[in-house]
């Protein structure tokens, strides 16, 4: 039965439209694969002589056990956001005579064959070897390797578990960086020593080898946990049920005091609340809201005031990189509805403008605790606030004329890169570092005061020049109107 799955899966995506319209795409996936594992082989062959020049009088096996556990965090961490879940097409096999505990299987062994859990053996296997060599004990550098594959595997599994819970949350990533940054925090600060706990386990094994049966139960119980939780859900009636939702409506009469833009904003405000993938604009904020504690604290930090900036850019932006690199494309479900009702352009973008304009003074607003590191601080984020309304938004609303990508709005926010091409890619380098240059410049030759100035000036003249840098983005809009109705209606 295995091979027949084996056979389905290969003409399934040998004949997709995926394979052949991305073949370039595919063969530059093949050299980022040999990369990593040239990168992984050097890891595993470089490891040993490193930690033993570093550390002389210490074990390299003892001190590499004492950094495991972060290793192990980060891996579940990147497995989440990044490994694909091993689904195949089933819907055809349920109709037929086949044992769904055959199919559960089938998904369960494909994700055991992950490149995930491929690419670690390239580091652990050099390193095990070159501890042989080094007269290790064989026994003990076995266990140690057999240890580390089926803790690779105890995470593969664990990371389905938690995807397969969370497929239908809609704030499915907060839990997860919630928890992995407490874990690594009760780590790092030796609240709970988890590390020197996971070290000592690991010792354990090594040195007692019939140790290696608790990974080994833990394992197996996780597939059989996998095993439950899938066979439960393979059934032709989950793929016909609808999800029930009572909707929740607003007057946002609010809005009302902002004239002939208020629809428009009643729009995007109903976009930002009802739909998956552009409310992770809204709960972005709080990760650019504490993305100053990452630097402020830190004494490495301290002199690299130009940083300030990009940071002060970041956080008071963060909001308007993340929703208007993709204007229009939001709308792109219902943009041919739109622009053929009577409306002004300029007030569709206008509102566009009003809501990231918005979302920059409440963003600095809402960083003025961070003075607590210093008076600079918040002059800075004053600065980068201006300079993000006057400059930044601006653009973004021009380089948006040239999207010509389809958004899904109920898929996945987090590694989603639908509606992404190189105009999202791009636009990042003039948005955060083009400030950092002016301000460095100015703060390199004359002053800091300067650099401040100077980063207020240029937004300034973009908020006194308001009228007519939006009249000049509108008419770019208005020349790219049918080329973007027509790229919007294209569904695949």
């Amino acid at each position: 039965m295995i091979k027949y799955f084996l056979n389905f899966e290969r003409k399934q995506f040998l004949r997709s439209s995926y394979w052949q319209k991305s073949i370039a795409i595919n063969i530059l996936m093949v050299f980022l694969v040999l990369y990593f594992i040239l990168m992984f082989l050097i890891v595993g062959i470089g490891l040993y002589p490193i930690l033993k020049k570093q550390f002389p009088e210490s074990d390299p096996l003892i001190i590499l056990n004492g950094f495991l556990f972060y290793w192990f965090l980060s891996d579940l961490m990147m497995r989440f956001f990044l490994q694909k879940l091993p689904v195949m097409n089933v819907k055809p096999f349920l109709i037929l005579p086949l044992k769904r505990s055959k199919i559960v299987h089938y998904v369960l062994g494909k994700s055991m064959i992950s490149f995930f859990n491929f690419l670690p053996l390239f580091a652990i296997i050099p390193f095990g070897i070159i501890l042989i060599f080094e007269d290790y004990n064989s026994t003990k550098v076995v266990t140690w390797i057999l240890f580390m594959c089926v803790f690779t595997l105890i995470i593969n599994f664990l990371n389905f578990i938690i995807e397969i819970k969370s497929a239908d949350t809609e704030l499915y990533f907060l839990p997860i960086i919630a928890i992995g940054t407490g874990l690594f925090g009760l780590s790092f600060f030796e609240i709970i020593p988890l590390s020197v706990l996971f070290e000592k386990a690991i010792n354990s094994v090594t040195e007692q080898p019939l140790l290696i049966w608790v990974p080994l139960l833990i394992l197996i119980g996780l597939y059989y946990l996998n095993y439950t939780i899938l066979k439960q859900k393979l059934y032709i009636d989950n793929t016909l049920k609808v999800k029930a939702e009572t909707a929740a409506s607003s007057d946002l009469i609010w809005t009302h005091r902002f004239g002939s833009i208020a629809p428009f904003l009643q729009l995007d405000l109903k976009l930002l609340w009802r739909n998956k993938r552009p409310r992770s604009s809204i709960f972005m904020l709080v990760i650019g809201l504490l993305y100053g504690l990452f630097f402020y604290p830190n004494p490495v930090y301290k002199e690299m005031v130009p940083m300030f900036v990009f940071v002060g850019v970041f956080l008071t932006g963060i909001f308007i990189i993340n929703f208007g690199q993709f204007i229009p494309a939001w709308d792109s479900g219902y943009y041919k509805l739109l622009m053929s009702q009577n409306i002004q352009y300029k007030e569709y973008l206008s509102s566009k403008y009003t809501l990231m304009l918005m979302s920059a003074i409440i963003m600095f607003l809402l960083s003025i605790p961070y003075v607590y590191f210093g008076w600079r601080i918040l002059v800075i984020h004053f600065a980068a606030m201006v300079y993000n309304i006057g400059v930044n938004i601006y653009i973004l609303l021009y380089v948006g004329s040239f999207n010509r990508k389809r958004i899904d709005l109920t898929q996945r926010a987090v590694f989603n890169y639908q509606g992404t091409g190189v105009v999202q890619w791009l636009v990042g380098f003039p948005l955060l570092l083009v400030p950092m240059g002016f301000f460095y410049v100015s703060y390199k030759f004359l002053s800091f005061e300067t650099g401040i100035l100077v980063l207020v000036i240029l937004g300034g003249i973009g908020i006194v020049f308001h009228e007519k840098i939006m009249k000049f983005i509108t008419t770019k809009y208005l020349d790219s109107k049918y080329k973007m109705i027509e790229a919007f209606d294209q569904k695949s």
